[in-house]
C-alpha cells in the first residue's frame, strides 16, 4: 500500500523532526520554570525571548510585543476582546465576510455587549472589496480585523490597502489580522504595512498544537483574558508551554531556510490543478487566480461538478489522499465555511467544493498521483445522484 498523501494542511501540519527533537530536549533537560530565579530557569527564560526575537525578525515586526498563546484561535481572542475591554466608549467593530470562527465568534460577544458589528463584503474572488468597505469605516470605528490569508479558499487579502484606509477614513481604529495562514507563505511587513496586532499558530507551520502567539504593537492597551500570575506582561498568565514555544520556535527557523518555498509551492499547486483541469475541464477554481499575488501559494479550492464534496473527501481518503471540504473548526457543523457563500458561490458548484492545501513536504509524484485520485473518483462517482 503507498503511503497516504496528505493535503489538508490548512487543518494542520506534521511536525518536523527538528521540532520534535528541540521539544524533547526542552521536556528531558529545559523543564525549568521560566519565571524561577535560579539559574537553568533563568537560561530558559533567555530562550523565550530568543523565540520572541525570531517571530518579530520573521513578521518584520521590530517594535512589537510578543505573547505566547495556546494557538491562533486564543490569539485572536485576546487580541479582539482585550482590545474591546479597554474601550471607554461602544466603538463599532468591522471584519470581513470571511473570517475564521476564532473572529467570528468574539465579534459575536461585541455586539451582545453592545458594540456595532459591521461584515465587510469581499468581491467574487474572495478578496476584501474595498470601494464597497469605505463607507463603513468611520469615526465611529474602533476595531478592523481581516484575515491575512483565507483558509478556505487562498485569497491573500489586501492588508496594507485596508490599513491606508483606515488611515484615511478612522485613525483611530486598530488593525488586527488574522495571520494564521498567511504567515510565513504569504509576505507581509507589520511595522510597514501599519498592521496592529497579528495573530500565528505554530501547528500551521510544522510546529506542535496547542501553542501560538500575538504580536502586539508597542502602545497597544490590552486588558487580560486570563488572570493569575501575571505571566507575559500580566496579558496571558499560566507558567509558558516551553516545549511548544521552543518548538515553534524551531518550525520558524526550518521553515525560513527552506529554499524557494513559495516557488515550491505554487509550482506543485499549479502542477496539480492543469493536470485536473486537462482531465476534468468543467472544473472551476473558487478564488483568486492561483497563479497571482492574490492567491496563497498552497491552497486550492475547487470545485468538481456533479460529485458533492464531502463525497470526494471519503472517495479520496479510501484512495489514500486527504483533502478538505473548507475548515476543520467547523467541518463537523457545517460542510463549508462562510467564505464560499460571501464571495456569491452557491447551488451544486457550493456543494461540489473541496480544498486541497500543501506544504513544502509535498512532491511532484505526490501531485500527480494525488490529480489521478481526484480524476479517477469523480469519473466514478459523477454519475450518480442523490435522490
Amino acid at each position: 500500500m503507498q503511503k497516504a498523501i496528505y493535503l489538508d494542511n490548512s487543518a494542520t501540519t506534521p511536525v518536523l523532526e527538528v521540532v520534535a527533537h528541540r521539544m524533547l530536549g526542552a521536556m528531558r533537560d529545559g523543564y525549568f520554570n521560566p519565571s524561577a530565579a535560579y539559574g537553568p530557569a533563568v537560561e530558559v527564560e533567555r530562550q523565550l525571548r530568543s523565540c520572541r526575537d525570531t517571530l518579530r525578525e520573521a513578521a518584520s515586526a521590530q517594535g512589537y510585543e510578543v505573547i505566547f498563546t495556546s494557538g491562533g484561535t486564543e490569539a485572536d481572542n485576546l487580541a479582539i476582546l482585550g482590545i474591546l475591554e479597554r474601550q471607554r466608549k461602544l466603538g463599532a467593530c468591522c471584519y470581513s465576510a470571511v473570517e475564521h470562527p476564532a473572529v467570528r465568534e468574539p465579534m459575536g460577544t461585541a455586539e451582545a455587549r453592545g458594540h456595532p458589528v459591521r461584515v465587510l463584503p469581499v468581491d467574487a474572488q474572495g478578496v476584501l472589496d474595498l470601494e464597497r468597505c469605505e463607507a463603513m469605516l468611520d469615526g465611529d470605528t474602533a476595531l478592523i480585523s481581516c484575515m491575512h490569508v483565507c483558509n478556505e479558499t487562498g485569497a491573500v487579502q489586501p492588508i496594507e490597502d485596508l490599513a491606508q484606509l483606515r488611515n484615511r477614513r478612522c485613525p483611530s481604529a486598530l488593525l488586527h489580522v488574522d495571520g494564521v495562514q498567511g504567515f510565513l507563505r504569504a509576505p507581509l511587513s507589520l511595522g510597514q504595512a501599519g498592521v496592529d496586532l497579528y495573530a500565528v499558530s505554530a501547528h500551521k507551520i510544522h510546529g506542535p498544537k496547542g501553542v501560538g502567539a500575538l504580536l502586539v504593537r508597542k502602545g497597544v492597551p490590552l486588558s487580560p483574558r486570563m488572570l493569575g500570575g501575571g505571566q507575559e506582561g500580566g496579558l496571558r498568565s499560566g507558567t509558558e508551554n516551553v516545549p511548544g514555544i521552543l518548538g515553534m520556535q524551531s518550525a520558524v527557523e526550518a521553515l525560513r531556510a527552506m529554499a524557494d518555498m513559495d516557488q515550491v509551492l505554487r509550482s506543485n499547486k499549479m502542477r496539480l490543478l492543469h493536470r485536473v483541469m486537462e482531465g476534468e475541464p468543467q472544473a472551476q477554481v473558487n478564488g483568486s487566480d492561483p497563479q497571482s499575488a492574490q492567491a496563497a501559494p498552497h491552497i486550492l479550492n475547487l470545485s468538481l461538478p456533479g460529485v458533492r464534496g464531502e463525497v470526494m473527501l471519503h472517495a479520496l481518503e479510501a484512495m489514500g489522499v486527504y483533502v478538505s471540504t473548507g475548515s476543520a473548526c467547523s467541518a463537523r457543523r457545517q460542510r463549508h465555511g462562510p467564505a464560499l457563500a460571501a464571495m456569491g458561490i452557491a447551488g451544486d458548484r457550493l456543494e461540489s467544493a473541496i480544498r486541497i492545501s500543501l506544504s513544502p513536504l509535498n512532491t511532484v509524484e505526490e501531485m500527480d498521483l494525488a490529480a489521478d485520485a481526484i480524476l479517477a473518483a469523480h469519473a466514478q462517482l459523477k454519475g450518480f445522484k442523490r435522490r
